[in-house]
């Protein structure tokens, strides 16, 4: 069982790109804030789905949410909504895989996060995976000297840092809410906490679109198509993700998923015709190197 972790991860990451690039484009129609509900709306149904197949496949009783459960996963859930729009507000200042790259200083964060609040022991390893990857992801972000490439602006890596940083906080809080449940299935345990989740996301955003901006609650139920796809794709990365997160530490995992950054350049190159840089592939190449080193220690 201990190299399913590292399965999960890469499953949940191929899956995050998509759905990212999925919300994307809704994001033209629907503003960050509908097209970062679109997730949670669509997303539920699927967990909803995921929690009852597991009850059936195990027949265990499904596990009492406990305080600690509650509150670190109500905290995973609203750092996650924040760092979805963030992202979402990124993506439309600059292009799709730098966006990422910036989001991807997450795992230095992630490390901190785990060692202060769930006592996640940090190897020097690790350390160093960690920090080569974080590397890559600082030069493949580094701006094109190019004439005609975009130049640095503070705007949208802030956006996309500051993304990085609200997803590391959910990334420790939904791994202390598997944690906090008293159950022998680590599967049961990560279901749970999702399908919980996602319950958490769908009513708070609702309520805010039905109160304040009912016109775009609306438009996402109109494009549901689409949005039920990303929904289906959102919720199937996310429950690899905690899948991940009940076997590993949340560093290890989120580094892992640095390889995110290769799914994202395959992405943007065929979806969007955003061409790479030299230099961003130097970063990308730091990001496997950091990558291997994590796999071997």
């Amino acid at each position: 069982m201990s190299g399913l972790w590292a399965i999960f991860t890469v499953i949940a990451a191929a899956g995050q790109v998509l759905r990212n690039a999925q919300q994307k484009e809704l994001t033209q129609s629907l503003g960050t804030v509908g097209a970062t509900h679109v997730r949670f709306l669509f997303g539920l149904p699927f967990g909803v789905i995921f929690l009852l197949i597991v009850l059936a496949c195990t027949g265990l009783p499904m596990p009492k949410l406990g305080c600690a459960m509650l509150g670190w996963s109500v905290a995973g859930a609203l750092t996650q909504i924040a760092a979805t729009a963030l992202l979402l507000a990124a993506m439309r200042e600059r292009s799709f895989v730098i966006i990422t790259a910036y989001a991807k200083t997450e795992p230095v964060q992630v490390a901190l996060f785990a060692f202060a609040f769930l006592g996640d022991h940090i190897t020097a390893g690790v350390a160093a995976a960690i920090a080569v990857a974080t590397g890559g992801v600082l030069l493949a972000s580094w701006p094109r000297k190019s004439s005609g490439g975009q130049g640095f602006t503070w705007y949208p890596a802030l956006l996309g840092i500051g993304s990085g940083a609200l997803f590391a906080i959910a990334a420790i809080g939904f791994r202390g809410g598997i944690r906090a449940l008293d159950t022998p299935s680590f599967v049961m345990g990560a279901t749970v906490t999702l399908a919980f989740g996602l319950t958490i996301q769908t009513v708070l955003l609702s309520a805010y679109l039905w109160l304040f901006d009912r016109e775009t609650l609306l438009a996402i139920l109109r494009l549901w198509r689409p949005s039920l796809l990303a929904g289906f794709t959102g919720a199937f990365a996310s429950q690899m993700w905690f899948l991940a997160f009940a076997l590993e530490t949340a560093a290890k995992v989120r580094t892992l998923a640095l390889i995110e950054i290769l799914f994202a350049q395959v992405l943007s190159r065929n979806l969007f015709k955003q061409k790479l840089a030299s230099r961003e592939a130097a970063g990308i190449g730091l990001i496997v190197a950091g990558v291997i080193l994590l796999l071997n220690v």
